[in-house]
Protein backbone atom coordinates (compact mmCIF):
# COMPACT_ATOMS: atom_id res chain seq x y z
CA UNK A 1 0.00 0.00 0.00
CA UNK A 2 1.44 3.35 -1.05
CA UNK A 3 2.13 6.02 1.62
CA UNK A 4 1.91 9.80 1.09
CA UNK A 5 2.96 12.46 3.63
CA UNK A 6 1.14 15.81 3.68
CA UNK A 7 3.10 19.06 4.33
CA UNK A 8 0.51 20.68 6.62
CA UNK A 9 0.03 17.97 9.22
CA UNK A 10 2.89 15.57 8.60
CA UNK A 11 0.31 12.76 8.82
CA UNK A 12 0.69 9.65 6.72
CA UNK A 13 -2.20 8.92 4.32
CA UNK A 14 -2.42 5.46 2.85
CA UNK A 15 -3.71 5.55 -0.75
CA UNK A 16 -5.95 2.68 -1.73
CA UNK A 17 -4.60 0.41 -4.44
CA UNK A 18 -6.84 -1.63 -6.71
CA UNK A 19 -6.15 -4.48 -9.08
CA UNK A 20 -7.49 -4.92 -12.58
CA UNK A 21 -8.93 -8.23 -13.67
CA UNK A 22 -9.90 -9.18 -17.23
CA UNK A 23 -13.03 -11.32 -17.19
CA UNK A 24 -12.96 -12.46 -20.79
CA UNK A 25 -12.95 -12.27 -23.71
CA UNK A 26 -12.19 -16.00 -23.74
CA UNK A 27 -12.61 -16.81 -20.07
CA UNK A 28 -14.92 -19.86 -19.65
CA UNK A 29 -16.97 -18.04 -17.02
CA UNK A 30 -18.18 -15.48 -19.57
CA UNK A 31 -20.07 -18.11 -21.65
CA UNK A 32 -19.25 -16.19 -24.80
CA UNK A 33 -16.70 -13.93 -26.42
CA UNK A 34 -17.03 -10.67 -24.53
CA UNK A 35 -14.97 -8.93 -21.90
CA UNK A 36 -15.45 -7.19 -18.57
CA UNK A 37 -12.53 -5.18 -17.24
CA UNK A 38 -13.03 -5.32 -13.48
CA UNK A 39 -11.61 -2.94 -10.91
CA UNK A 40 -11.08 -5.14 -7.86
CA UNK A 41 -10.53 -4.54 -4.18
CA UNK A 42 -9.51 -8.06 -3.25
CA UNK A 43 -12.57 -10.17 -4.14
CA UNK A 44 -14.93 -7.17 -4.23
CA UNK A 45 -15.80 -5.57 -7.59
CA UNK A 46 -15.54 -1.79 -7.34
CA UNK A 47 -16.34 -1.07 -10.98
CA UNK A 48 -16.62 -2.77 -14.35
CA UNK A 49 -16.29 -1.77 -17.98
CA UNK A 50 -17.88 -3.98 -20.62
CA UNK A 51 -16.19 -4.53 -23.97
CA UNK A 52 -17.96 -6.11 -26.92
CA UNK A 53 -17.28 -6.41 -30.62
CA UNK A 54 -15.13 -9.54 -30.65
CA UNK A 55 -17.54 -11.41 -32.93
CA UNK A 56 -19.12 -8.54 -34.81
CA UNK A 57 -20.30 -10.00 -38.13
CA UNK A 58 -22.03 -7.02 -39.80
CA UNK A 59 -25.30 -8.90 -40.25
CA UNK A 60 -27.38 -5.76 -40.68
CA UNK A 61 -25.10 -4.53 -43.46
CA UNK A 62 -24.87 -7.97 -45.08
CA UNK A 63 -28.69 -8.09 -45.12
CA UNK A 64 -28.74 -5.05 -47.43
CA UNK A 65 -27.07 -7.23 -50.08
CA UNK A 66 -29.09 -10.43 -49.64
CA UNK A 67 -32.50 -11.49 -50.96
CA UNK A 68 -35.07 -11.58 -48.18
CA UNK A 69 -35.19 -15.36 -47.85
CA UNK A 70 -31.37 -15.56 -47.66
CA UNK A 71 -31.39 -13.39 -44.51
CA UNK A 72 -32.91 -16.23 -42.47
CA UNK A 73 -29.54 -18.00 -41.91
CA UNK A 74 -28.13 -14.74 -40.51
CA UNK A 75 -30.78 -14.73 -37.79
CA UNK A 76 -29.69 -18.22 -36.69
CA UNK A 77 -26.44 -16.70 -35.47
CA UNK A 78 -28.06 -14.22 -33.08
CA UNK A 79 -29.33 -16.26 -30.12
CA UNK A 80 -28.13 -19.62 -31.35
CA UNK A 81 -29.67 -21.29 -28.28
CA UNK A 82 -33.17 -20.75 -29.72
CA UNK A 83 -32.66 -20.26 -33.46
CA UNK A 84 -36.21 -21.11 -34.63
CA UNK A 85 -37.62 -18.09 -32.76
CA UNK A 86 -35.17 -15.84 -34.63
CA UNK A 87 -36.07 -17.45 -37.96
CA UNK A 88 -39.80 -17.07 -37.52
CA UNK A 89 -39.56 -13.56 -36.13
CA UNK A 90 -37.82 -12.56 -39.36
CA UNK A 91 -40.35 -14.39 -41.52
CA UNK A 92 -43.23 -12.63 -39.74
CA UNK A 93 -41.56 -9.27 -40.35
CA UNK A 94 -41.41 -9.85 -44.10
CA UNK A 95 -44.96 -11.22 -44.06
CA UNK A 96 -46.13 -8.03 -42.38
CA UNK A 97 -44.43 -6.02 -45.14
CA UNK A 98 -45.92 -8.01 -48.01
CA UNK A 99 -49.28 -8.31 -46.19
CA UNK A 100 -49.69 -12.06 -46.51
CA UNK A 101 -52.36 -13.96 -44.59
CA UNK A 102 -51.17 -17.25 -43.13
CA UNK A 103 -53.18 -20.44 -42.69
CA UNK A 104 -54.02 -21.08 -39.05
CA UNK A 105 -52.16 -24.38 -39.21
CA UNK A 106 -48.89 -22.57 -40.01
CA UNK A 107 -49.28 -20.33 -36.97
CA UNK A 108 -49.87 -23.28 -34.64
CA UNK A 109 -46.92 -25.19 -36.10
CA UNK A 110 -44.75 -22.13 -35.54
CA UNK A 111 -45.92 -21.90 -31.94
CA UNK A 112 -44.87 -25.52 -31.36
CA UNK A 113 -41.40 -24.91 -32.85
CA UNK A 114 -40.89 -21.63 -30.98
CA UNK A 115 -41.95 -23.02 -27.60
CA UNK A 116 -39.63 -26.02 -28.04
CA UNK A 117 -36.86 -23.49 -28.74
CA UNK A 118 -37.79 -21.54 -25.60
CA UNK A 119 -37.49 -24.70 -23.51
CA UNK A 120 -34.09 -25.50 -25.07
CA UNK A 121 -32.90 -21.96 -24.33
CA UNK A 122 -34.03 -22.08 -20.69
CA UNK A 123 -32.52 -25.55 -20.19
CA UNK A 124 -29.13 -24.11 -21.10
CA UNK A 125 -29.47 -21.01 -18.92
CA UNK A 126 -30.78 -22.70 -15.78
CA UNK A 127 -28.48 -25.70 -15.92
CA UNK A 128 -25.48 -23.37 -16.30
CA UNK A 129 -26.62 -21.35 -13.27
CA UNK A 130 -26.43 -24.66 -11.39
CA UNK A 131 -22.91 -25.33 -12.70
CA UNK A 132 -21.68 -21.87 -11.73
CA UNK A 133 -23.00 -22.40 -8.21
CA UNK A 134 -21.08 -25.69 -7.98
CA UNK A 135 -23.80 -28.18 -8.95
CA UNK A 136 -22.82 -30.12 -12.09
CA UNK A 137 -25.30 -33.00 -11.76
CA UNK A 138 -28.37 -31.08 -12.92
CA UNK A 139 -26.56 -29.82 -16.01
CA UNK A 140 -25.40 -33.29 -17.05
CA UNK A 141 -28.85 -34.77 -16.45
CA UNK A 142 -31.15 -32.18 -18.03
CA UNK A 143 -29.04 -31.66 -21.16
CA UNK A 144 -30.33 -34.92 -22.67
CA UNK A 145 -33.64 -33.12 -23.22
CA UNK A 146 -32.03 -30.26 -25.07
CA UNK A 147 -30.42 -32.92 -27.28
CA UNK A 148 -33.84 -34.47 -27.84
CA UNK A 149 -35.27 -31.11 -28.91
CA UNK A 150 -32.44 -30.91 -31.46
CA UNK A 151 -33.54 -34.30 -32.78
CA UNK A 152 -37.02 -32.84 -33.26
CA UNK A 153 -35.47 -29.90 -35.15
CA UNK A 154 -33.71 -32.41 -37.40
CA UNK A 155 -37.00 -34.08 -38.23
CA UNK A 156 -38.60 -30.73 -39.03
CA UNK A 157 -35.87 -29.03 -41.07
CA UNK A 158 -32.77 -31.22 -41.18
CA UNK A 159 -30.61 -29.00 -38.95
CA UNK A 160 -29.89 -28.89 -35.23
CA UNK A 161 -28.26 -25.69 -33.94
CA UNK A 162 -28.49 -23.09 -36.72
CA UNK A 163 -31.79 -24.32 -38.04
CA UNK A 164 -32.85 -22.03 -40.93
CA UNK A 165 -36.31 -23.37 -40.07
CA UNK A 166 -39.37 -22.48 -42.11
CA UNK A 167 -39.89 -20.08 -44.98
CA UNK A 168 -41.54 -16.73 -45.59
CA UNK A 169 -45.18 -17.80 -45.67
CA UNK A 170 -44.86 -20.97 -43.60
CA UNK A 171 -42.80 -24.15 -43.66
CA UNK A 172 -40.97 -25.86 -46.51
CA UNK A 173 -42.77 -29.11 -45.63
CA UNK A 174 -45.34 -30.43 -43.19
CA UNK A 175 -44.16 -32.04 -39.97
CA UNK A 176 -43.48 -35.71 -40.60
CA UNK A 177 -45.14 -38.51 -38.63
CA UNK A 178 -41.80 -39.11 -36.93
CA UNK A 179 -41.59 -35.45 -35.89
CA UNK A 180 -45.07 -35.61 -34.30
CA UNK A 181 -44.10 -38.85 -32.60
CA UNK A 182 -40.96 -37.27 -31.11
CA UNK A 183 -42.84 -34.16 -29.98
CA UNK A 184 -45.47 -36.25 -28.19
CA UNK A 185 -42.76 -38.37 -26.56
CA UNK A 186 -41.05 -35.20 -25.36
CA UNK A 187 -44.31 -33.89 -23.87
CA UNK A 188 -44.77 -37.16 -22.02
CA UNK A 189 -41.24 -37.66 -20.67
CA UNK A 190 -39.71 -34.21 -20.24
CA UNK A 191 -41.92 -33.16 -17.27
CA UNK A 192 -40.39 -36.00 -15.21
CA UNK A 193 -36.88 -34.80 -16.02
CA UNK A 194 -37.76 -31.16 -15.35
CA UNK A 195 -39.25 -32.09 -11.99
CA UNK A 196 -36.11 -34.01 -11.01
CA UNK A 197 -33.98 -31.04 -12.05
CA UNK A 198 -36.09 -28.79 -9.82
CA UNK A 199 -35.76 -31.22 -6.91
CA UNK A 200 -31.98 -30.91 -7.20
CA UNK A 201 -31.86 -27.12 -7.01
CA UNK A 202 -35.02 -25.19 -6.18
CA UNK A 203 -34.99 -25.83 -2.40
CA UNK A 204 -31.32 -26.70 -2.17
CA UNK A 205 -29.89 -24.64 0.69
CA UNK A 206 -26.49 -24.12 -0.94
CA UNK A 207 -28.07 -23.08 -4.24
CA UNK A 208 -30.46 -20.70 -2.49
CA UNK A 209 -27.65 -19.11 -0.48
CA UNK A 210 -25.63 -18.61 -3.67
CA UNK A 211 -28.47 -17.06 -5.71
CA UNK A 212 -30.90 -15.18 -3.43
CA UNK A 213 -30.11 -11.44 -3.30
CA UNK A 214 -27.31 -11.95 -5.84
CA UNK A 215 -27.26 -9.52 -8.78
CA UNK A 216 -30.60 -7.86 -7.97
CA UNK A 217 -32.17 -5.13 -10.08
CA UNK A 218 -35.30 -3.14 -9.31
CA UNK A 219 -38.26 -2.92 -11.67
CA UNK A 220 -37.65 0.81 -12.19
CA UNK A 221 -34.00 0.33 -13.07
CA UNK A 222 -34.78 -2.67 -15.31
CA UNK A 223 -37.28 -0.56 -17.24
CA UNK A 224 -34.83 2.34 -17.50
CA UNK A 225 -32.34 -0.06 -19.09
CA UNK A 226 -35.09 -1.32 -21.47
CA UNK A 227 -35.03 -4.85 -20.08
CA UNK A 228 -37.45 -7.37 -21.53
CA UNK A 229 -38.07 -11.11 -21.26
CA UNK A 230 -37.38 -13.25 -18.16
CA UNK A 231 -34.94 -10.71 -16.71
CA UNK A 232 -37.61 -8.01 -16.67
CA UNK A 233 -40.34 -10.32 -15.41
CA UNK A 234 -38.06 -11.51 -12.59
CA UNK A 235 -37.89 -7.88 -11.45
CA UNK A 236 -41.69 -7.82 -11.13
CA UNK A 237 -42.82 -6.34 -14.46
CA UNK A 238 -45.56 -8.35 -16.17
CA UNK A 239 -44.56 -7.84 -19.81
CA UNK A 240 -44.54 -10.56 -22.44
CA UNK A 241 -44.75 -9.83 -26.19
CA UNK A 242 -46.89 -12.95 -26.69
CA UNK A 243 -49.58 -11.36 -24.51
CA UNK A 244 -49.12 -7.63 -25.13
CA UNK A 245 -48.85 -7.88 -28.93
CA UNK A 246 -49.99 -11.41 -29.85
CA UNK A 247 -48.61 -12.99 -33.02
CA UNK A 248 -48.95 -16.49 -34.47
CA UNK A 249 -52.37 -16.81 -32.79
CA UNK A 250 -50.90 -16.71 -29.25
CA UNK A 251 -54.19 -15.15 -28.21
CA UNK A 252 -55.73 -18.61 -28.71
CA UNK A 253 -53.64 -20.17 -25.95
CA UNK A 254 -54.16 -20.29 -22.21
CA UNK A 255 -50.92 -19.78 -20.29
CA UNK A 256 -49.54 -17.86 -17.32
CA UNK A 257 -46.74 -15.28 -17.50
CA UNK A 258 -44.58 -15.94 -14.39
CA UNK A 259 -43.37 -12.85 -12.54
CA UNK A 260 -40.78 -12.51 -9.77
CA UNK A 261 -40.33 -9.83 -7.14
CA UNK A 262 -36.65 -9.35 -6.20
CA UNK A 263 -35.05 -9.31 -9.65
CA UNK A 264 -32.17 -11.41 -8.33
CA UNK A 265 -30.46 -14.53 -9.67
CA UNK A 266 -32.88 -16.86 -7.88
CA UNK A 267 -35.93 -15.08 -9.32
CA UNK A 268 -34.47 -15.20 -12.82
CA UNK A 269 -33.90 -18.94 -12.37
CA UNK A 270 -37.43 -19.51 -11.08
CA UNK A 271 -39.10 -17.44 -13.81
CA UNK A 272 -37.36 -19.51 -16.49
CA UNK A 273 -38.30 -22.74 -14.71
CA UNK A 274 -41.98 -21.80 -14.70
CA UNK A 275 -41.79 -20.65 -18.31
CA UNK A 276 -40.72 -24.15 -19.33
CA UNK A 277 -43.85 -25.58 -17.69
CA UNK A 278 -45.98 -22.98 -19.46
CA UNK A 279 -44.31 -23.76 -22.81
CA UNK A 280 -45.22 -27.43 -22.37
CA UNK A 281 -48.80 -26.36 -21.72
CA UNK A 282 -48.85 -24.22 -24.88
CA UNK A 283 -47.44 -27.05 -27.06
CA UNK A 284 -50.06 -29.46 -25.72
CA UNK A 285 -52.84 -27.01 -26.61
CA UNK A 286 -51.37 -26.43 -30.08
CA UNK A 287 -51.30 -30.17 -30.84
CA UNK A 288 -54.76 -30.75 -29.42
CA UNK A 289 -56.33 -27.90 -31.40
CA UNK A 290 -54.12 -28.08 -34.51
CA UNK A 291 -56.21 -26.79 -37.46
CA UNK A 292 -56.40 -28.51 -40.81
CA UNK A 293 -55.09 -26.80 -43.89
CA UNK A 294 -51.86 -26.07 -45.70
CA UNK A 295 -48.42 -25.73 -44.10
CA UNK A 296 -47.70 -22.61 -46.17
CA UNK A 297 -49.51 -19.55 -47.46
CA UNK A 298 -50.22 -18.93 -51.14
CA UNK A 299 -47.19 -16.76 -51.84
CA UNK A 300 -45.64 -18.09 -55.07
CA UNK A 301 -43.21 -15.16 -55.13
CA UNK A 302 -41.52 -16.52 -51.99
CA UNK A 303 -42.39 -20.20 -51.73
CA UNK A 304 -40.39 -22.63 -53.86
CA UNK A 305 -42.72 -24.83 -55.95
CA UNK A 306 -42.44 -28.63 -55.62
CA UNK A 307 -39.50 -30.10 -57.52
CA UNK A 308 -41.66 -32.28 -59.77
CA UNK A 309 -43.52 -29.18 -60.92
CA UNK A 310 -40.25 -27.34 -61.60
CA UNK A 311 -39.19 -30.18 -63.92
CA UNK A 312 -42.50 -30.31 -65.79
CA UNK A 313 -44.09 -26.85 -65.63
CA UNK A 314 -42.68 -23.68 -67.17
CA UNK A 315 -44.38 -21.31 -64.71
CA UNK A 316 -43.04 -23.28 -61.75
CA UNK A 317 -39.54 -23.21 -63.28
CA UNK A 318 -39.74 -19.41 -63.65
CA UNK A 319 -40.85 -18.93 -60.05
CA UNK A 320 -38.09 -21.26 -58.85
CA UNK A 321 -35.48 -19.28 -60.76
CA UNK A 322 -36.78 -15.90 -59.53
CA UNK A 323 -36.85 -16.98 -55.88
CA UNK A 324 -33.42 -18.62 -55.90
CA UNK A 325 -31.83 -15.66 -57.70
CA UNK A 326 -33.58 -13.15 -55.43
CA UNK A 327 -35.48 -11.41 -58.22
CA UNK A 328 -38.74 -11.01 -56.31
CA UNK A 329 -39.68 -7.39 -55.70
CA UNK A 330 -41.29 -6.42 -52.40
CA UNK A 331 -43.45 -3.40 -51.55
CA UNK A 332 -41.99 -0.10 -50.44
CA UNK A 333 -42.56 0.37 -46.73
CA UNK A 334 -41.36 0.43 -43.13
CA UNK A 335 -42.34 -2.24 -40.60
CA UNK A 336 -41.35 -3.35 -37.13
CA UNK A 337 -42.25 -6.75 -35.77
CA UNK A 338 -41.22 -8.31 -32.48
CA UNK A 339 -41.52 -11.74 -30.92
CA UNK A 340 -40.86 -13.03 -27.39
CA UNK A 341 -37.42 -14.55 -27.81
CA UNK A 342 -35.73 -16.77 -25.28
CA UNK A 343 -34.19 -13.69 -23.63
CA UNK A 344 -36.79 -11.02 -24.32
CA UNK A 345 -38.21 -8.88 -27.08
CA UNK A 346 -36.51 -9.76 -30.35
CA UNK A 347 -37.49 -7.22 -32.99
CA UNK A 348 -36.78 -6.52 -36.64
CA UNK A 349 -37.07 -2.98 -38.00
CA UNK A 350 -37.21 -3.30 -41.78
CA UNK A 351 -37.09 -0.46 -44.31
CA UNK A 352 -37.83 -1.40 -47.92
CA UNK A 353 -37.49 0.72 -51.03
CA UNK A 354 -38.69 -2.14 -53.20
CA UNK A 355 -36.25 -4.39 -54.97
CA UNK A 356 -34.62 -7.63 -53.97
CA UNK A 357 -33.05 -6.66 -50.61
CA UNK A 358 -33.85 -4.49 -47.60
CA UNK A 359 -32.77 -0.84 -47.77
CA UNK A 360 -32.07 -1.02 -44.03
CA UNK A 361 -32.55 -3.69 -41.39
CA UNK A 362 -32.04 -3.31 -37.66
CA UNK A 363 -32.26 -6.26 -35.32
CA UNK A 364 -33.34 -5.48 -31.75
CA UNK A 365 -31.33 -8.02 -29.76
CA UNK A 366 -32.46 -8.26 -26.13
CA UNK A 367 -29.04 -9.40 -24.84
CA UNK A 368 -27.30 -6.35 -26.31
CA UNK A 369 -29.73 -4.07 -24.50
CA UNK A 370 -29.79 -5.59 -21.04
CA UNK A 371 -26.05 -6.35 -20.98
CA UNK A 372 -25.53 -2.58 -20.50
CA UNK A 373 -26.83 -3.02 -16.93
CA UNK A 374 -24.34 -5.72 -15.96
CA UNK A 375 -21.73 -3.34 -14.52
CA UNK A 376 -24.41 -1.70 -12.41
CA UNK A 377 -25.70 -5.05 -11.15
CA UNK A 378 -22.32 -6.44 -10.02
CA UNK A 379 -20.81 -3.29 -8.51
CA UNK A 380 -19.99 -4.02 -4.85
CA UNK A 381 -20.46 -7.78 -5.18
CA UNK A 382 -18.01 -10.66 -4.91
CA UNK A 383 -16.39 -11.94 -8.09
CA UNK A 384 -18.01 -15.37 -7.64
CA UNK A 385 -21.44 -13.69 -7.40
CA UNK A 386 -20.76 -11.71 -10.58
CA UNK A 387 -20.28 -14.98 -12.47
CA UNK A 388 -23.66 -16.23 -11.26
CA UNK A 389 -25.30 -12.92 -12.16
CA UNK A 390 -23.94 -13.16 -15.70
CA UNK A 391 -25.21 -16.74 -16.01
CA UNK A 392 -28.68 -15.80 -14.81
CA UNK A 393 -28.93 -12.90 -17.26
CA UNK A 394 -28.15 -15.41 -20.03
CA UNK A 395 -26.10 -13.02 -22.11
CA UNK A 396 -25.57 -14.70 -25.50
CA UNK A 397 -22.56 -13.25 -27.32
CA UNK A 398 -24.19 -13.80 -30.71
CA UNK A 399 -26.84 -11.23 -29.80
CA UNK A 400 -24.31 -8.63 -28.66
CA UNK A 401 -22.63 -8.27 -32.06
CA UNK A 402 -25.02 -8.32 -35.02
Amino acid sequence: MAKHETLETNTVVEAKEYSTLNLGPTHPATHGIFQNILKMDGEIIMDSEATIGYIHRAFEKIAEHRPFYQITPLTDRLNYCSSPINNMGWHMTVEKLIKVELPKRVEYMRVIAMELARIADHIICNSVIGVDSGALTGFVYIFQWREYIYEIYEEICGARLTTNMGRIGGFERDFSDKAWEKIKYFLKEFPKGLKEFENLLVRNRIFMDRTINVGPITAEKALSYSFSGPNLRAAGVDYDVRVMNPYSSYQDFDFIVPVGSNGDTYDRFMVRQEEMWQSLKIIEQAIKNLPDGSFHAKVPDFYLPPKEEVYNNMEALIYHFKIVMGETDVPVGEVYHSVEGGNGELGFYLVSEGGRSPYRLHMRRPCFIYYQAYADMIRGSMLSDAILTLSSMNVIAGELDA
